[in-house]
């Protein structure tokens, strides 16, 4: 059942499902890439700062021998020597630990970035079923993970015996030699040691670290149908869209009503088609299609056009090419200038002679292939 909900789960996690993931604590993690770091930061502070550490050392050393016998006679001196003592050894290693305290924070943000989750410390009944627990540590996974180690194992211990065996002569020679001298070699030992295990670790968390991302990928891939449940729980159900798409387009509908009354003229077909006009010279390169509409649509602009007293001008061509070629809120293009100055000029002219008590002029003939033209320089 599980070899074929992975045969299901073909395709990539979506950014949803992986933010969900990482919200649960489920990130990806390589222990050997944050072991080589630490190891590395080790050595770097160890060769950067060792001098300063190995002198503090020599100096507790010598301080926790140097004792008299005259102060043995009082009861606090070994308590206060000691703590004494203990605060040179801290201060002797502080580098090396801050160094490591910073490695192990900076290696989980190279691969998965850092992350808390309360959740993934929560309690989980499911966790103490004995059943599901077998089945854990006898599942394929866990024997990829046993060999892994075994293999870890080997190359770790492989290079530290390779290391005990180049540096097994100095390693000795430190019982003959005075504090200081042994405190020096000590450290070059270790800081080689150190190097020698960060470049084995090294080996296998450039092998590890892919190996995690491939596996973290792998286990966060979503069939079509969990991809289509997905889409349709942030998208909502077809009804609610549809719900949606109706009261945008009400709102819509009632923005653009409201700029009708801003309008120079109405275009009309004259009944099915409805195109409200406005020209400004002011702040409009080229007239500006306010409004648009189609039947029932186009009758409430004629309707509202007439309660504010908007000219309407019957030209069926030009109605339907701007009813097709432009949108609410754009200018017209350049195919349909002619004929729209037409128009404009026809509504000066008419405004005029109604002010001046003149004889209505004649209305523009518009000509036919306009609607042709425009419908060409869009295509």
């Amino acid at each position: 059942m599980a070899e074929r909900d992975d045969q299901e789960r073909t395709q990539e996690a979506t950014p949803k499902k992986r933010e969900d993931a990482r919200k649960k604590g489920q990130v990806p993690r390589s222990v050997d890439l944050g072991a080589a770091a630490v190891t590395l930061a080790t050595a770097g502070a160890l060769f950067a700062f060792g001098s300063g550490a190995a002198q503090g050392l020599m100096g507790m050393l010598t301080e926790g021998l140097s004792l008299r016998s005259a102060e043995l006679a009082y009861d606090d001196v070994m308590l206060r020597h000691l703590g004494e003592l203990s605060a040179l050894a801290l201060l002797a290693v502080v580098p090396l630990f801050a160094a490591m305290l910073v490695a192990a924070i900076a290696a989980p943000a190279m691969i998965g970035g850092w992350t808390f989750s309360s959740e993934s410390l929560s309690f989980k009944p499911e966790r103490l079923d004995p059943v599901a627990g077998f089945g854990r540590m006898f599942s394929l996974r866990s024997l990829v993970e046993l060999l892994k180690s075994i293999a870890k194992f080997a190359l770790i211990a492989g290079i530290a015996v390779l290391v005990i065996r180049s540096q097994l002569a100095e390693i000795g020679a430190l019982a003959t030699q005075s504090i200081g001298p042994a405190i020096i070699e000590a450290g070059r030992i270790t800081l080689y040691a150190l190097l020698s295990m960060a470049a084995g670790l090294g080996i296998i968390a450039a092998i590890d670290a892919p190996f995690q991302l491939w596996q973290y990928a792998k286990e966060l891939r979503m069939s079509h149908q969990e991809i289509r449940e997905e889409t349709k729980e942030s998208e909502g159900s077809p009804e609610t869209r549809g719900r949606i798409r109706s009261m945008q387009q009400a709102a819509a509908r009632r923005r653009m009503m409201q700029d009708i009354p801003k309008a120079d003229v109405i275009i009309t077909n004259p009944t099915h088609f409805a195109v409200a006009l406005r020209y400004d010279d002011k702040q409009d390169h080229a007239p500006v299609v306010l409004a648009k509409g189609a039947d029932e649509v186009a009758a409430r602009i004629r309707e509202v056009a007439r309660e504010h007293g908007v000219p309407l001008v019957s030209a069926p061509p030009l109605a339907r090419a701007l009813f097709r070629n432009v949108e609410i809120g754009r200018q017209i293009p350049h195919a349909l200038f002619v004929a729209v100055a037409q128009v404009l000029t026809y509504v000066f002219q008419l405004k005029l002679a109604r002010r001046r008590g003149y004889a209505p002029p004649k209305p523009p003939e518009i000509d036919p292939a306009v609607e042709s033209a425009a419908d060409t320089r869009r295509g």
